[in-house]
């Protein structure tokens, strides 16, 4: 008897656990997760070394560096968005791969960490969503409608890969630059499974005084809705806990608590928590659990004085860094982000500027655990992007990095003034309707803006001067360069 009991005790454990875990995101890698663990994929390449062949390649990777294509330097091109004589070649690629059967139901995402440059998805034959420009975002389509489940019958994923893009902002931006131009799908490629009813994406600001904000957001409308939030610190041990209502035909929550006394968070004390969101139906059944790392910390800059955090200032002590290596290019691994990481670090440095686009989330992930203040840069090589491509690649930017405490500027490009110019119609765009995009864009009592700029002369504007109201922002002037504010409050 006491046999059977217990065996009945493990079983109901079992289906208790299995219960929890399909309440929570989960992901299965496509691709390997960098350039140490790469899986092969079927492809070709449409000119250059090894081409106009069928054979393998190791995903994620720069395919030049696995001896396919042209090797190509970008500064010959400079300035010209589609030159004669341009390594334009194509990457095909094709993947076989199973879904578990009991993800279906369940929101299916494809997600890519990083093509160049132009990417065409198909999944079974059917386009996944419109072509992605941009070399260095996350992007994604939702192919819950396009998959398969199962061990019945497998997915086919196919991908072309243009070397060159067919916008000639993303050329001007990201190919014409003193730096090789690679080709490929060189960061991670992966599915990410979520309930029907979920968490679409977060936005925390977490103060020094332990005030907690975060900005909570659906995939849609859930009639009586609530969230649930649990900060526990990083020995696991819970600090604070919070319930808040989803409004009321919406699909967004506000969440807003204090902590009392957290440990801070700084690049010589990089104290991480983290902060569990259980979105709740209106019976206070379970729908979603999201989990998010964060710090607590608080910027600040004082008008001729200089850089505040958590009411200390701080002295920057830098350097450029881009996501390379002679052997694997821009495809790196989580060892090798946490090697440059620390190498910076071991030069009595304390901070990083990511020339000239957002580094691998590894990258970040190690800023974060191990203390390395981040300037994340949009891409921008002297050229600028359009304002409608352009736009998109500022959301993927900031919505895939704005949790991470390391991020203390954001910048618009590098070195050239004209990069902003696309920018000032979306900056009201950002404040009137993408709240989340920046931590905290507007709010009834007012922020301070904090604002970075890369002019000619390398020199970097940072502007508190005026108060942001929603949906303006008043003008940050250095010398006779005058932009709109874009970030601010974080």
């Amino acid at each position: 008897m006491k046999r059977t009991t217990t065996f009945l005790s493990l079983l109901a454990l079992s289906a208790g656990l299995l219960a929890q875990s399909s309440v929570k995101t989960e992901r299965q890698y496509l691709s390997g997760r960098g350039c140490d663990d790469m899986v092969q994929w079927d492809f070709m390449c449409t000119g250059g070394n090894n081409s106009g062949k069928w054979t393998k390649i190791g995903v994620p990777s720069c395919w030049e560096l696995q001896g396919f294509g042209t090797y190509q330097y970008g500064m010959k091109f400079y300035g010209k968005a589609f030159p004669e004589g341009v390594a334009d070649e194509q990457g095909l690629y094709k993947y076989e791969f199973e879904l578990p059967a009991e993800w279906n139901g369940k929101q299916i995402e494809l997600v890519f960490e990083g093509s160049m440059t132009d990417t065409q998805v198909k999944i079974n034959g059917r386009k996944a969503g419109s072509m992605h420009q941009g070399a260095f975002y996350r992007f994604i389509y939702n192919v819950s409608d396009r998959v398969f489940f199962g061990s019945k019958k497998k997915n086919v994923l196919e991908v072309t890969v243009s070397k060159e893009s067919a916008n000639a902002g993303v050329n001007l931006a990201e190919r014409r630059a003193d730096y090789w131009n690679f080709g490929g799908i060189f960061r991670p490629v992966f599915i990410v499974a979520k309930p029907a009813q979920n968490i679409d994406r977060l936005a925390i600001d977490a103060k020094a005084d332990g005030n907690f904000y975060a900005d909570c957001f659906l995939n849609m409308a859930v009639e009586g809705a609530r969230i649930h939030t649990v900060i526990t610190d990083v020995k696991g041990k819970k600090v604070a806990e919070n319930t808040s209502d989803v409004r009321t035909g919406s699909d967004h929550a506000s969440i807003n608590f204090t902590v009392k006394s957290p440990e801070l968070w700084t690049a010589e004390t990089p104290t991480m928590y983290q902060a569990t969101f259980t979105l709740l139906d209106k019976a206070g059944k379970t729908l979603h659990v999201e989990n998010q790392k964060f710090g607590f910390r608080t910027i600040e800059t004082r008008e001729s004085d200089g850089l505040y955090i958590n009411g200390q200032r701080v002295m920057i002590k830098g350097v450029n860094r881009h996501s390379f290596r002679p052997e694997s290019g821009r495809t790196l691994s989580k060892a090798k982000n946490i090697e440059d990481v620390l190498l910076i670090k071991s030069m009595n440095m304390n901070a990083v500027r990511l020339s000239h686009y957002p580094a691998d989330p590894e990258f970040f992930e190690a800023c974060d655990s191990l203390g390395l203040y981040v300037m994340d840069e949009l891409s921008g090589w002297h050229g600028k992007h359009e304002t409608i491509n352009g736009q998109k690649l500022v959301k993927e930017m900031i919505t895939r990095d704005v949790n991470h405490p390391c991020i203390i500027w954001w910048s618009n490009g590098n070195e050239k003034a004209g990069i902003l110019n696309w920018m000032v119609n979306f900056i009201n765009m950002i404040l009137r309707n993408v709240r989340c995009f920046i931590r905290k864009a507007t709010s009834a009592d007012m922020k301070l803006c904090t604002i970075v700029l890369m002019e000619k002369a390398r020199t970097i504007c940072v502007c508190q001067k005026y108060l942001c109201r929603p949906n303006s922002c008043t003008g940050c002037m250095m010398g006779a360069m005058e932009q709109d504010c874009m970030i601010i409050g974080k």
